[in-house]
């Protein structure tokens, strides 16, 4: 065999999360899932572990986990969100690399990346080491085996950058053909007439259906694959994944005419297969299924296909090359011109923003090392080895960490000051995330983050070190980044207007469950983000809409494992109207004082007096619903406003379908709706279209909802209805999901079961009929699950008399096919 096939998916998101929660809040763009990963996940990374596969007549012939048959990268840091929140999905993409050693001699397809996607030739040497071995430690991880590969960042790279890559054992990567500038035999590929002769292949003119080898100074070498770049662009930009037949039609005309060994190779953003291109997985399935089953070509991975033919050819790379900017990687650090077209606007603000960075990163660096030496027997061999803590935050983890590190037994406090060290390392290192400078605009949720990062740096660094002045002169620098917008203007004004107020301190984590406890029960231990809220003393009283609490609290950072204890007194006076005190624990006698004194004036419902004593314990340094974070603060708006709501709704449900006749007349007329009505309308279809469907749809209430929606010309949010369908749809194929895991279930097949299956059948006819497309991907998945793997097992029952087995045959054929599968 001599003709093989790679494709290669990079799939990434940058990191989200609040640098001071550790988690991802809620963000509207995402809309209606709670944050991009998310949504991007339900379209693409999930979509991708089981991928459709159809027939002629477009029903579902199997389902394939796509990664398991390509080539592909996922972000470490992506990983890391998807083990939280889509195990399934993070299990699936694990498992995909041990199915694709089996298929392709023993190497997964999987390749690291690193760490946090920094562009590397911009990185300082010990950024690019710690870059490099956190992405090999956290593969080894999760995959349980050493990574042979390495994906850059953006491809960004140069002679350095591979130096790193060699010299921690990696053995390829993958590059634009853009970014090779020479090449010539290997001495052990034969007598040659241009042996040892340079051949300029600059301008994208590299051969890329071969690897070539990279032979750096140290006398390391780094193999290298340069992809297909016209294959690549199609998939990415001109709709090629609008048929799986012309993928692989394109993939199987891209072999050049000549014998040997040939590897037709491609590369893009994974997000192609499925989030940028809808259904692009299923492209993609069909087209490595139909490539599997042709003669003459063979689906490989890059570590394979280097085993069967190492490098005949031996490449130079262009210096400070990337394969997203024509100006090498100056997207990276200047206004060169390359953007993404959001704005029109000019990228100036690009190399200031860096230079703020650098400054940061330059002033911590020797502080940090300094302070850390007293601590740690090497700081920067240490920060390398943090990896282990960031992948398992466990007492015993820790405890290995500071052995192997510490200059001698740590006190509580220590240990405190070098977690917190250690984490403004981290934070300088994720600050470099290539995607704030990628896009057009200083103000994009991109390029907010990294300068979220900076700021968690800035904080660190005044509690650890003696660098009490960071901030103003990070802050002049950011001043010089010009903002295509006016709201903002600079750098400085984006800093205080969209990071400051994200910022979270103990107090404030304090404040915000005091002020959530009102309306929610907590346990005796409860998390809030990073932070371990333990409860150790609590009283709360009502009175009509108002309500007050005041308690005793200990707040511990699960990272750095700083701990503090507060007391509070909170205030809800109704509505959205809440005043929250918080300080630093006292005295017993104290804090039943303030108990007291508190519960007296609340108790005369004397409202301004109740604010006094607040003022007199608490200071005027008060918190209110502002201060809470994000996705509790939503939560807790929708319970407050809930009855405000509600009458907004009752009034408009009163306007609709009291002047429902004359609707209806003036649709038999075909005449224009006043806006009025039209905006009644709007309200009360769309709100019970979603309460029936996000609840227990009824087939006669959806189907006369969506009449009137057509009748009325009603605009439907299609997104937020399709997604509650959804979810609908998937709790109850994760109830039944969770039956059929039960053996004991088989053993009878009742009305009990059939009860389940006749509801679950009703809610695919009813997302059927619906006048836009429900994501059926869980059932299905469910039902393809079952048919593999229990349906053989029933069959044979039934076919030795056993009457349930029959009847859950039957049952689960009818749900398959009403989901689409073919017979």
């Amino acid at each position: 065999m001599d003709r093989y096939i790679c494709v290669h998916g990079h799939f990434y998101q940058p990191p989200r999360e609040n640098p001071w929660l550790e988690q991802v809040e809620q963000q509207d763009s995402a809309w209606p899932f709670h944050d991009w990963n998310e949504r991007i996940t339900a379209e693409c990374y999930g979509p991708n572990t089981s991928a459709r596969i159809l027939d002629d007549d477009g029903r579902i012939l199997r389902l394939v986990n796509n990664y398991a048959r390509m080539s592909f990268n996922v972000g470490p840091t992506l990983l890391a969100w998807m083990s939280d929140h889509a195990p399934d999905v993070h299990a699936g993409i694990v498992d995909a690399d041990r199915r694709s050693a089996e298929r392709f001699g023993g190497h997964g397809s999987a390749m690291a990346q690193v760490y946090n996607h920094a562009i590397m030739p911009l990185a300082d040497a010990r950024d690019q080491q710690t870059q490099v071995v956190w992405g090999l430690r956290d593969f080894e991880h999760r995959f349980g085996r050493r990574a042979e590969g390495m994906w850059l960042a953006e491809t960004a790279a140069d002679t350095a950058t591979l130096e790193v890559l060699a010299a921690n054992g990696v053995t390829f990567t993958v590059l634009s053909p853009y970014q090779a500038a020479a090449v010539r035999p290997l001495p052990q590929s034969g007598p040659d007439p241009t042996e040892g002769e340079w051949s300029d292949v600059g301008g994208g003119r590299v051969d890329p259906t071969r690897p070539y080898r990279v032979n750096l100074p140290s006398g390391r070498h780094l193999d290298v694959f340069f992809y297909d770049a016209r294959v690549s662009q199609a998939v990415a930009f001109e709709g090629l994944l609008n048929s799986g037949d012309r993928l692989a039609d394109r993939l199987l005309h891209a072999f050049p005419d000549r014998s040997g060994p040939t590897l037709v190779n491609i590369a893009t953003d994974g997000e192609s297969y499925g989030h940028h291109h809808r259904h692009g997985e299923m492209a993609l399935a069909h087209a490595l299924h139909r490539l599997s089953n042709t003669d003459g070509v063979r689906l490989t991975n890059y570590g394979e296909y280097l085993e069967l033919f190492p490098p005949e050819y031996e490449a130079r790379i262009v210096e400070d090359s990337s394969w997203s900017c024509a100006h090498g990687i100056e997207r990276w650090r200047s206004d060169c011109g390359c953007t993404n077209g959001d704005t029109g606007g000019q990228q100036a603000w690009r190399a200031p923003l860096r230079e703020a960075l650098d400054h940061l990163r330059d002033e911590v660096g020797p502080a940090f090392e300094a302070t850390t030496r007293r601590l740690l027997r090497d700081p920067w061999e240490a920060r390398d080895d943090y990896v282990a803590i960031l992948l398992d935050r466990t007492t015993d983890t820790q405890a290995a960490f500071f052995e192997r590190h510490a200059t001698r037994t740590l006190s509580g406090d220590e240990r405190v000051e070098v977690l917190r060290l250690l984490e403004l390392q981290r934070h300088a290192l994720l600050m470099y995330t290539s995607c704030g400078w990628f896009f057009d605009e200083l103000s994009r949720i991109e390029t907010v983050q990294v300068l979220a990062y900076a700021a968690r740096v800035v904080e660190l660094a005044q509690q650890v070190l003696d660098l009490p002045g960071l901030e103003a002169p990070f802050l002049e620098l950011l001043a010089k980044a010009p903002s295509n917008l006016s709201l903002y203007g600079d750098g400085r004004a984006v800093y205080e207007q969209l990071v400051q107020p994200a910022m979270a301190n103990f107090r404030k984590v304090a404040a915000h469950f005091a002020i959530s406890g009102l309306f929610r029960r907590y346990g005796r231990t409860e998390r809030v983000g990073c932070y371990e809220v333990e409860r150790i003393d609590e009283r709360t009283s009502e009175a009509g809409r108002a309500k007050v609490g005041y308690g005793r609290i200990s707040v511990r950072s699960v990272v750095t494992q700083a701990e503090n204890a507060y007391e509070y007194g909170v205030i809800h006076f109704g509505d959205h109207n809440f005043l929250c005190g918080v300080r630093d624990a006292g005295s017993d006698q104290a804090y039943t004082t303030m108990c007291d004194e508190l519960a007296a004036a609340f108790d005369e419902a004397n409202f301004p007096d109740t604010i006094r004593t607040l003022d007199e314990h608490f200071g005027r340094d008060a918190y209110s619903l502002r201060d809470l974070f994000r996705d509790e603060q939503r939560r807790l708006l929708d319970v407050v406003l809930d009855t405000a709501l509600l009458d907004v709704e009752n009034t408009y449900r009163s306007i609709y379908r009291g002047r429902g006749p004359l609707l209806r007349f003036l649709a038999g007329l075909d005449a224009k709706v006043p806006p009025a009505l039209r905006s009644a309308a709007e309200v009360v279809v769309n709100v019970e279209l979603r309460d029936a469907l996000a609840h227990n749809p009824d087939p006669d209430q959806v189907g006369s909802l969506i009449e009137e929606a057509e009748r009325f010309r009603v605009p439907l949010d299609t997104d937020g209805l399709a997604h509650a369908m959804a979810g609908t749809l998937a709790r109850i194929a994760g109830a039944v999901d969770d039956a059929l895991d039960d053996d004991a279930m088989f053993a009878a097949f009742g009305a009990e079961q059939e009860a389940v299956f006749a509801r679950f059948a009703t809610l695919i006819d009813i997302a059927e009929t619906l006048p836009f497309e429900v994501d059926l991907g869980r059932a299905q998945n469910l039902a393809w699950r079952v048919r593999r793997e229990r349906r053989q097992w029933l069959v044979d029952r039934a076919e030795s008399g056993d009457a349930a087995a029959r009847a859950w045959v039957e049952a689960i054929d009818d749900l398959t096919v009403r989901l689409g599968f073919a017979r």
